[in-house]
């Protein structure tokens, strides 16, 4: 049995929380951009869960812009698709499935561009999300009256003029555009380039000012990992376990986190949606949230990942059943992190928080993030989310962070290659890895002055915009614990070093 709305009563297990009737009746109030699976597992979650608890009451239109797949899956299954949340909360293993009847149609760009701009007159319309990934949100030569035009942001000018002319430039008709794409500033980016496009259409000043007063660009955070389609097996299992079929049943982590700016009234009550779950946040600024993941996930993920792959460990899950790996996650964030981190706007119960859920999320069973992929553009990764924190940890600190140094170290002699061509290899436990590092041939010829790599690397302001050995103690530790993985082993020199602590 595919799901379907007509199926939807014959589904008998009680596993799966169904849409409610009234909910299919909702009006069309939010344009997204894009199908992909982030956006069903992240903003169309809080959506639907909005909408089943009678709150929001709005649907969603999606614009699929590529031109891969197709949209039939979507259509034959009336827009329902399923969300499989699988991990662990609080360190406990928990599964839920809910049917998603959020979207109402998905409308193909490329070959329903009318209809598309016809949906721009509807007065119930308030919000825009988009995905379109981090080279989505760029500059153009679209003009308004492409049909359709090819970049994200030249189609969402043309919605935006239509819906201006169509409702005679009416203040109260403009959106509230709410954008996810992993870049900083995601909101203020599009707006100028929405400007800037509007500029080189030589459209009115009217437009202009409406533009202004009538629309909002909120900055955002998105934070929730969704792989996406279950594996073959774990389909043929749930299926059978629910009862029907599902072609665009996706899984996605229990964490979730939508961090948007949002300081006006207007933004607040379209965005209502958001009172249906505490981890949608409207706030006046974001900078909070980036900097508690950037440092407690991202650069957890960095200063552990060469750790983990010397200490043979192929992804994040496996890495964490062992005891020594797990408590090392742990205290870097507790002990030398979270400490670097605490200002007046990020509280050690922050802190705390947030730490708890990493290992949950590090540790879930559900999820195959592997290291190797983790280890890519290294380098770059280290000097962006960890080299700053080392300000902040000697700003209240005479002593060096060991475990940060340990991480250091790893990273180094993970980055101990061979050259092969144009290319950096690295063998380890018998596997060999091609190092993808912008940086790869800078630490290559320092390793052939092994006794002084540690200082030449530390001291290279072009890798780090300063020189790390004006840190006290940093230098000799870093030499230390490098010493130690190349003699003891990876596994043996994070044991020596909790002995140590």
């Amino acid at each position: 049995m595919l799901l379907t709305q007509d199926t939807l009563q014959s589904i008998a297990s009680d596993l799966v929380d169904t849409p409610t009737e009234a909910s299919f009746l909702y009006p069309e109030k939010i344009l997204q951009f894009g199908t992909g699976v982030l956006l069903r597992g992240l903003p169309d979650y809080f959506v639907n869960k909005a909408n089943q608890q009678g709150l929001f009451r709005g649907r969603i239109v999606v614009i699929k812009s590529t031109s891969a797949g197709t949209a039939d899956s979507f259509e034959q299954q009336n827009n329902l698709y399923t969300l499989c949340i699988k991990g662990l909360d609080e360190g406990k293993e928990i599964s839920s499935y809910e049917i998603n009847n959020s979207i109402s149609r998905v409308l193909s760009a490329s070959e329903s561009w009318q209809e598309i701009l016809k949906n721009a007159e509807n007065p119930a319309l308030e919000i825009v999300f988009s995905n379109t990934t981090e080279v989505g949100i760029v500059m153009s030569e679209d003009l308004v009256d492409d049909n359709p035009p090819k970049s994200f942001p030249g189609k969402l000018l043309a919605i935006l003029y239509h819906r201006f002319k169509h409702f005679a430039g009416d203040i109260t008709k403009g959106l509230t555009i709410v954008p996810t794409e992993l870049i900083t500033d995601n909101g203020s980016k599009l707006k100028k380039i929405i400007f800037d496009l509007a500029q080189q259409n030589s459209l009115s000043a009217d437009f202009i000012e409406w533009l202004t007063g009538a629309n909002d660009f909120c900055n955002t955070l998105v934070d929730r990992i969704v792989p996406g389609a279950l594996s073959p097996a774990d389909y043929v299992k749930t299926t059978a376990m629910l009862g029907y079929e599902d072609q665009l049943m996706i899984m996605a982590e229990p964490f979730r986190l939508w961090a948007i700016e949002a300081t006006s009234d207007r933004v607040k009550q379209r965005l209502s949606f958001a009172v249906a779950d505490s981890s949608v946040l409207l706030v006046p600024s974001i900078e909070k949230y980036k900097e508690i993941k950037l440092r407690l996930l991202n650069g957890t993920h960095t200063l552990s990942c060469a750790m983990a792959l010397l200490s043979g460990f192929t992804t994040v899950k496996e890495a964490m059943q062992n005891a020594a790996f797990s408590q090392f996650i742990r205290l870097l964030m507790q002990d030398e992190i979270g400490p670097s981190i605490l200002s007046t706007a990020i509280s050690q119960n922050d802190v705390k928080d947030f730490s708890s859920k990493v290992m949950d999320r590090f540790a879930n069973p559900y999820l195959e993030h592997k290291w190797e992929s983790i280890a890519l553009n290294y380098s770059s990764k280290m000097a962006m989310r960890n080299i700053p924190l080392l300000d902040k940890w000697y700003g209240s600190h005479s002593e060096a962070p060991q475990l940060f140094a340990l991480g250091f170290a790893a990273y180094l002699y993970f980055l101990k290659s061979e050259r092969k061509d144009s290319h950096y290899i690295r063998t380890i436990n018998g596997r060999t890895i091609e190092i993808q590092d912008e940086s790869a041939a800078v630490i290559y010829e320092a390793w052939q002055q092994p006794e002084t790599v540690v200082h030449t690397v530390l001291s290279n302001v072009g890798l780090w915009n300063r020189d790390l050995t004006k840190f006290p103690g940093l230098e000799e530790s870093v030499d230390r614990q490098l010493k130690q993985i190349i003699h003891n082993g990876a596994l043996q020199a994070l044991t020596i070093l909790e002995h140590e602590k």
